[in-house]
């Protein structure tokens, strides 16, 4: 990632003060909070960059073609809304949201958009609407937390914010973690028995996690992520199994490439989508994690297939192979492809 230089971005006014609704002061400090110059955001391919933003292009060559979008932002627990501009990767955002307000980089631990709670149906991942609002988590009280590992399963889902950082997205109902009190979705995992765990990947995580022999205690540091007085915090477990929110109000989306690369695409299509969020309900069961990106590479891989061999063989012939997926996995992803290409999953 290019590093870049010194800070740009402006932050405009305050927010107004705190009202009955807490669901609302964050979304709207004037009338066109999620607009430019008071056009709407959604179904634009481009934007100017606001004036105040230098564009950072011109200083470091790049083969990365950044989209000249605005997005406002604020900090969950409560800021100014500032702009956000010239980015074309996850990390990349993190790091223009840091030099907005003024922080390191390291201390984001994810982001949410159109909500500033802890809201995992709401969780920003390789995609983000062209009038969607970002909300950024930073990082508040570390905890440590000793466990025993009563049963083979804790009944935690893991995901990751792409920059490095592991956090719980689920805890399923009744399960080892769900009678710790302390645990929390949205936190974020740090060390396991004094290993550090930052930057290493979701899946690695849960592989560690998973590994950990049954009947053993081990002790997990958290860090939890910082909260307003005011704010919420969605259900422990996420909820029942949610659809995917329309991005972009049903129209264009800016989408992070594995490559780097960030692009301008329609949103997907119900038959797409609905393969994509059975592809990860099976990543969440069979795995104990949560990767949107994972699951569409999933389905790209599928998606022009007529059979079960063939996907198995493109699969093996990606960088999916490290997985190690079993074979009865493959045929249930296979499945998950067919059903949604023959209308059986359903939003």
């Amino acid at each position: 990632m290019p590093l870049f230089n010194k800070k740009s971005a402006k932050i405009s006014n305050p927010s107004p003060p705190m009202t009955k609704d807490p669901h609302q002061h964050h979304l709207y400090e004037n009338n066109n909070s999620y607009s430019g110059n008071g056009k709407n955001l959604a179904g634009s391919t481009t934007m100017p960059t606001a004036p105040h933003i230098d564009d950072l292009n011109g200083s470091h060559e790049s083969n990365v073609t950044k989209p000249q979008l605005v997005f406002n932002c604020q900090l969950a627990h409560g800021s100014p809304t500032g702009f956000i501009t010239g980015f074309a990767s996850v990390k990349e955002l993190y790091q223009k949201i840091a030099e907005c307000y003024d922080f390191a980089m390291d201390e984001i631990l994810f982001c949410t958009l159109n909500s500033h709670k802890v809201d995992m149906s709401n969780l920003l991942g390789g995609q983000i609407g062209l009038n969607d609002f970002i909300f950024a988590h930073k990082k508040g009280r570390p905890k440590e937390v000793e466990i025993v590992k009563s049963e083979d399963a804790l009944g935690l889902t893991i995901t990751d914010n792409g920059a490095g950082y592991a956090f719980i997205k689920r805890i399923k109902n009744g399960s080892v973690i769900d009678r710790i009190p302390h645990i929390q979705v949205g936190d974020h995992i740090e060390k396991l028995d004094g290993i550090n765990v930052v930057g290493k990947r979701h899946y690695e995580v849960a592989r560690m996690l998973k590994d950990i022999p049954t009947g053993s205690t081990f002790t997990i540091r958290l860090v939890e992520p910082m909260k307003s007085g005011f704010q919420g915090i969605a259900p422990r477990k996420g909820g029942a199994k949610q659809s995917k929110p329309g991005y972009g109000s049903g129209k264009e989306t800016l989408r992070f490439k594995a490559n780097g690369n960030a692009t301008i695409e329609d949103e997907h299509d119900d038959s797409t989508q609905c393969g994509i969020d059975a592809i990860n309900t099976l990543l969440d069961s069979f795995m104990g994690i949560n990767d949107t990106e994972l699951a569409t590479q999933i389905w790209d891989l599928g998606s022009n297939k007529t059979n079960s061999m063939d996907f198995a063989e493109a699969i093996d012939a990606s960088d999916l192979e490290a997985f190690g997926f079993t074979d009865d996995f493959i045929i249930e992803l296979w499945g998950a492809v067919t059903d949604a290409r023959q209308g059986r999953h359903r939003r």
